[in-house]
């Protein structure tokens, strides 16, 4: 029997029309079909929004990461300030408890010595860490922060080991990586001084260098290592390929 014998009413073409047109459709929606680009990163890929913990980090934030950073840094100042024990017991870098405390490896990015300490490492990150932040997003901005820090204070440990404390580490780490992939920043050093931020980096790499081992209480060795991670971690991205759509 014909296979469109038992049909009713219907002819073979009117249903191989139907049958074509099914197939043909998901074809023919995605003709004309306009992609907003705008939902792109800055390196020109989709932003696809996961629900991974990497993706809820921040996303329940009403202010730029950054900005919680600061506001955490300043807490947890004013907190050094009412109990000095608690801050600098539990949350600095000890050498001597880090494996007994093992989240001082972290937390110690936020305390800080004193008014002037956290005064200037805020400041700096004012004004470096939205940049950054938003060409790379926030998710790979605090990647990049937290591992320039964790690096930094390892390698201060492994060669002037004493406690640590501050974000300086951090905070190079993303100098180094807004001077990879936004060399057209300019920065006014001591406020005066006009640079390119890649110059400036010459410029902070070379103080740092030549304080090593001086008895300033600078961490000088998780500077230049922070900077050395940004720098890298930066190279990486700007070799990222890019691309471009006509709209």
């Amino acid at each position: 029997m014909h296979p469109l014998a038992g049909l009713r009413g219907r002819s073979g073409f009117e249903v191989c029309g139907k049958e074509i047109r099914g197939l043909a459709e998901p074809l023919l929606a995605q003709i004309g079909r306009r992609e907003d680009y705008r939902r792109r990163d800055e390196w020109g890929h989709p932003q696809v929004y996961e629900s991974g913990w990497r993706e809820r980090i921040s996303s329940a934030l009403p202010v730029p990461l950054s900005a919680a950073i600061i506001a955490l840094c300043v807490a947890v100042y004013f907190l050094s300030l009412i109990a000095p024990g608690l801050v600098y017991n539990y949350l600095a870098l000890n050498p001597d408890h880090l494996v007994a405390m093992p989240w001082t490896l972290i937390t110690h990015m936020f305390v800080h010595a004193n008014f002037d300490h956290l005064f200037w490492n805020m400041l700096f990150l004012f004004f470096f860490g939205p940049e950054l932040e938003r060409r790379v997003g926030d998710t790979r901005f605090l990647e990049i922060y937290m591992l320039s820090g964790i690096v930094a204070a390892a390698a201060q440990l492994l060669i002037f080991p004493g406690v640590l404390v501050g974000a300086s580490g951090a905070l190079y780490g993303v100098l180094g990586c807004l001077a990879m992939i936004a060399p057209e920043i300019r920065v006014f050093i001591f406020f005066v001084l006009p640079l390119s931020i890649r110059a400036s980096v010459v410029v902070f790499a070379l103080i740092d260098f030549l304080m090593i081992g001086s008895a300033d209480n600078i961490a000088h060795m998780a500077h230049i290592v922070g900077l050395l991670v940004g720098l890298v971690i930066g190279y990486a991205m700007q070799k990222r390929p890019r691309y471009y759509y006509e709209l």
